[in-house]
């Protein structure tokens, strides 16, 4: 770099209040302003340019050449962009009201290094003192007048022009769904006046009337006309390669049938039930035209998953007299058309994959055929079989079987786009919250070397969204029947000697549950965003009712159905995260779990499917899966049955991840928690105990590197145990106590995606 270049080191934007001592500017909005960022970096080091700065100058090729592009070029401090940063911030406070604010910069050299200084004085904001209208349509002044209750604009507040804006939307869409559909926001503009006071603005809102030119080429001016949907066409199956091509041709024969004040229209035959399409529009013949309900309709279709193409269309008809409406605005009409494209109705999945599950090597696969409208009526149904095997080392257990596990299975799971009851229909809830039912049917086979275990399940529930950020899932009834026909002598001494002894017992699970999903992720905005799940499920009521009406006797002090005992528990949980979105290449995301599970009536402990364990990719990834308490225990579970769970789970997570290179990004991270057990006491410290629990918790750290390939994310963690609450209370802490332990101490993991 020459000696009259400087490398921008960094830039701070410092605000200083003058006379608007009150006033709350956003910092990050105005950095936002500046129009040259230096270099990126990564914990306070430049790694992007340092990867440019590998490369030869004169070399775009090979090695150098590949450097370049994953690189970052050095960002050369220019006074022209700096001056163009401070005028940017100051047009900013102008458009929030803040006039005469003061706005400089100062450049400070030093080692061929610029830091550049943005001091903003923020002076007093004008207020908005009135607000008046003007409108020249007779006709819409009555529903702007009712709508004066909703404006944005209000007295006392910054002359925001952004917020002008958003009032002239806000009126568009308003009318829009009034049956205005020609109506855009250049017939709105505001006049101010701030002659009136000092620091005060008087506005007046101005609506014109619509203009065109007449037969001699002069300018008219028109009340906006009001329209109705006159006819619907919907085309099921429309080409639009095929339309493009053959233009009118195309159009010379098709079918057309009329239901339900819909013409469908179709390229021969479609086995589409019009049901369907009836249940997803809401834009019927004779009605106003609404801008809401064209939005709902798109909102609906798109929601069936059936559709690669939906396009809307509208078009101005003759019609055969006058009319007018109730408030005597005259009344044009419109032909609407709903295009429809479909996706291929039928796709199969292979996928293979390698497993190491303690060291035993095995190799699986799956196979996954789906229907997009298997009966008609956009019912979305998924075939899968999986199935897997391992070669298992039986030297330490002296087995003589077969030295293999295998296990199959298959489900089938059916998503109806509709709410389905039993007693009666849901048409009004299925028009406003697009819900879906959910039918599901599967069976597991799996033959170890210590026992051979089947589990057939069988669900029926919906989910359905509140609104644009909520998910509501409710499962009126889960079934899940757990068989163990055969288990070693080992494997019975064991489980018999401990609480996990019911879990792997033959049973039957019941379970109805409801869960809720908060999200409000916008994923065209790179902001920060929180999510919330909750849910909670109970087991074994119906059953147990079913019991007590039939007089059933206890065996074994439980009772059964069909001669299998049947679980009761109850189980709640959260599950709160928090995505800190600091730029494009670095973001902190948080995450904090809590949840807890109480069996009781017919069950000593919670079924093994049902139980909380802690380690692995997604959890603590300092230890391995299943490895992790519950709470100080320090015995060593026989490894052949891994099985390291409790009925109540703690857990916080934070992750700072950031974009190196090409597809290649990076992550450092803090994971704490434990799992426990509410009433057994035979791990010793593996009780919950509200006074000794939160000197239990386990903490690793670690680095990862995740390979991003947007349609999924290979992921590679490495974590280090830093506290283990297995070890004696005061040397948990292991670098105050020994040196880490490569075999013992470090735990790699492999995922596929973020782990929260």
């Amino acid at each position: 770099m020459s000696e009259d270049k400087y490398l921008l080191d960094r830039y701070r934007v410092k605000v200083e209040k003058g006379t608007a001592k009150k006033e709350k500017i956003k910092k990050e909005e105005l950095k936002s302003l500046v129009r040259q960022k230096p270099n990126k970096r990564i914990l306070g080091i430049r790694f992007h340019l340092g990867l440019y700065n590998l490369s030869r100058k004169n070399k775009e090729k090979g090695l150098s050449g590949w450097l370049k592009r994953i690189g970052e070029e050095p960002v050369i401090y220019d006074d022209y962009l700096t001056d163009k940063s401070a005028n940017q911030i100051k047009s900013y406070l102008n458009n929030k009201g803040y006039y005469n604010s003061v706005v400089s910069d100062t450049a400070i050299f030093k080692r061929q290094r610029a830091r550049v200084l943005f001091r903003v004085k923020v002076n007093k904001p004008y207020k908005i003192s009135s607000l008046s209208y003007n409108i020249q349509d007779t006709l819409i002044k009555p529903l702007i007048f009712k709508d004066t209750i909703n404006s944005l604009i209000t007295r006392d507040e910054n002359f925001d022009l952004d917020i002008l804006q958003d009032e002239r939307e806000r009126i568009e869409t308003y009318l829009k769904n009034q049956g205005y559909y020609n109506f855009n926001k250049e017939f709105i503009f505001f006049q101010a006046d701030s002659s009136v006071k000092k620091q005060e603005v008087s506005l007046i809102l101005n609506i014109k009337k619509y203009q065109q030119f007449d037969e001699d080429r002069n300018v008219v001016t028109l009340n906006h006309k009001k329209y109705k949907i006159k006819k619907v066409y919907v085309f099921t199956n429309y080409n639009q390669k095929e339309a493009l091509a053959q233009k009118e041709e195309y159009f010379s024969d098709l079918d057309t049938t009329y239901v339900n004040g819909v013409y469908f229209i179709s390229k021969g035959s479609d086995p589409l039930k019009k049901k369907v399409i009836l249940h997803a529009n809401f834009i019927q013949e004779g009605d106003l035209y609404s801008l809401y309900n064209v939005n709902k309709t798109y909102q609906h279709l798109n929601s069936l998953r059936l559709f690669r193409i939906i396009n809307i269309q509208f078009n101005e008809t003759e019609i055969d007299s006058l009319q007018t409406s109730a408030d005597s605005i005259p009344i044009d009409y419109l032909n609407c058309n709903i295009q429809l494209t479909k996706h291929f109705l039928q796709s199969y999945t292979v996928e293979l994959e390698g497993t190491n599950s303690y060291g035993n090597i095995g190799v699986g696969g799956n196979f996954l055929y789906q229907h997009k409208s298997l009966f008609g009526g956009a019912e979305i149904t998924d075939f899968r079989i999986n199935g897997s095997i391992e070669a298992l080392d039986t030297s330490v257990v002296g087995i003589s079987r077969i030295n293999n596990a295998v296990e199959l299975g298959g489900d089938i799971t059916m998503r109806i786009p509709k709410f389905m009851l039993p007693v009666f229909k849901a048409e009004k809830f299925s028009k406003k919250y697009s819900p879906r039912t959910q039918i599901s049917i599967g069976y597991n086979f799996q033959d170890r070397l210590e026992y051979r275990r089947t589990v057939a399940n069988l669900s029926y529930g919906y989910n359905w969204d509140g609104n644009k950020f909520l998910k509501h899932n409710v499962k009126l009834v889960e079934l899940n029947a757990v068989k163990i026909p055969y288990a070693t002598e080992a494997f019975r001494n064991f489980i018999d000697s401990t609480y996990l002894r019911s879990s792997y017992e033959n049973h039957l699970v019941s379970v109805s549950s409801y869960s809720l999903v908060f999200n409000n992720q916008d994923i065209k905005k790179n902001r920060d965003f929180y999510f919330f799940r909750m849910n909670a499920e109970i087991s074994g009521n119906i059953l147990s009712a079913y019991s007590e009406l039939t007089d059933a006797r206890p065996v074994n002090g439980s009772y059964e159905i069909f001669g299998v005992p049947f679980s009761q528990y109850f189980k709640i949980d959260a599950d709160f995260r928090y995505y800190d979105i600091r730029n494009q290449s670095n973001s902190f995301a948080y995450r904090l779990f809590a949840g807890v599970g109480i069996p009781y009536g017919n069950s000593q402990s919670l079924p093994f499917e049902k139980m909380y364990f802690s380690g692995g990719a997604n959890s603590i990834r300092a230890w391995n899966v299943r490895s992790l308490g519950p709470g100080s225990y320090s015995g060593k579970i026989y490894t052949r049955f891994p099985n390291q769970t409790g009925d109540i789970k703690l857990e916080a997570n934070a992750e700072f991840r950031f974009k190196l290179f090409w597809i290649l990004e990076g992550a450092l991270f803090v994971d704490a928690g434990n799992i426990w057990y509410l009433q057994s006491d035979e791990f010793e410290g593996g009780l919950f105990r509200k006074d000794e629990f939160y000197k239990e918790f386990a903490v690793g750290s670690g680095f990862g590197t995740r390979i991003n390939l947007s349609f999924f994310v290979f992921r590679l963690d490495l974590g280090v145990k830093l506290r283990d609450p297995s070890l004696r209370e005061g040397n948990r802490w292991i670098l105050g106590s020994r040196s880490l332990d490569w075999q013992n101490d470090f735990t790699i993991n492999i995922g596929i995606g973020y782990p929260f």
